[in-house]
């Protein structure tokens, strides 16, 4: 992971791959959602790519992440391998939370991801306390928290920004403003609909990116990220993006017209990196090509990975509850 923004060809070609490796998961995800071997709840993250991978590629190995339950595309940007998340999304035991989380829950130790959060907000103020820990131990890590634009209606925003501000913990709050919370458009929700000025109220630095962006993303959170190691005090990130898909798999989408999910596919931002590389000459379709193939086979090896795997014995089910800690 790098400290400084390079573009040249190599990590211009990085991004888009990690774009493509969200992409592609995403929609063989909901595919197998269809054949029914994926269960439960799931939200996509299809058209958001450039927010993690731009933001996750300023981090270094010790600073830690929390995420929205739309994880799919932040743990994929950190680093925990397709396998363990495909094997997770089947309820496998050799998922990266033996099965047991799931789409909403993802969480790895390994890489400082703590969650996948189903509760909204949930994440602030649990990333409010990685930093305070990490600050205790005198780390010098940062602690970055994605959440969406409906978290900010919540009572746990401005708790977790007032604090963060107070006891200057090294978090950067990163809003993945999509424009609708479910099914609430964000002008109808808030009073002010500038969430990237939200931080003034709180002393705390902040930028507002084309979250369709990555490169645009990256550059801003780089600022952002030095800027939270250096002062040892939390930042707000506002990312305007649009997820392409439904809030979840049960989402008839009647509160936006195709028209306007239309008009935002033509800021994929996938597609305009592809674009501008191959207007500058520094990717060929050629070679396109070859990172489409390489992730199709990653995805199909995580599959098969999957299927291969074991689910947990029903007499272990009831294991890291409260219930194994119950006098029998």
């Amino acid at each position: 992971m790098n400290d400084k923004v390079h573009l040249d060809r190599a990590h211009l070609r990085h991004l888009l791959t990690a774009m493509l490796r969200i992409r592609r998961f995403e929609e063989k995800c909901f595919e197998l959602y269809q054949g029914e071997k994926i269960r439960g709840f799931m939200h996509l993250y299809d058209g958001e790519e450039a927010v993690s991978v731009g933001v996750v590629e300023t981090l270094r190995p010790e600073d830690a992440i929390v995420a929205t339950y739309r994880d799919h595309g932040q743990a994929l940007a950190r680093g925990i391998g397709m396998n363990k998340l495909m094997a997770e999304m089947y309820g496998k035991l050799e998922g990266c939370c033996r099965g047991r989380g799931g789409s909403m829950h993802v969480f790895d130790a390994a890489t400082r991801f703590y969650g996948g959060n189903a509760i909204v907000g949930g994440g602030l103020p649990l990333a409010v306390g990685t930093a305070l820990g990490d600050k205790m131990l005198k780390r010098n890590s940062v602690t970055a928290c994605f959440f969406g634009d409906g978290a900010v209606d919540e009572g746990s925003f401005h708790e977790s920004m007032n604090l963060a501000s107070l006891w200057k913990l090294p978090v950067l709050f990163v809003c993945e403003n999509n424009l609708y919370s479910m099914g609430m458009a964000v002008e109808r929700a808030e009073a002010d609909t500038d969430i990237g000025h939200k931080g003034v109220a709180y002393h705390m630095p902040g930028e507002v990116v084309d979250g369709m962006d990555v490169v645009a993303v990256e550059a801003a959170s780089h600022r952002l990220v030095a800027q939270v190691r250096e002062s040892r005090v939390p930042c707000l990130l506002e990312c305007r993006t649009y997820r392409f898909r439904a809030h979840s798999m049960f989402d008839a989408q009647l509160y936006r017209q195709r028209a306007e999910l239309e008009t935002w596919r033509q800021r994929d931002p996938i597609l305009r990196l592809q674009a501008w590389l191959g207007e500058t000459g520094m990717l060929h379709a050629e070679e396109i090509e070859r990172i489409e193939a390489e992730v199709a086979a990653e995805i199909d090896a995580a599959i098969a990975f999957a299927e291969a795997g074991t689910l947990e014995d029903v007499k272990d089910l009831e294991r890291f509850t409260i219930m194994d800690r119950v006098p029998q």
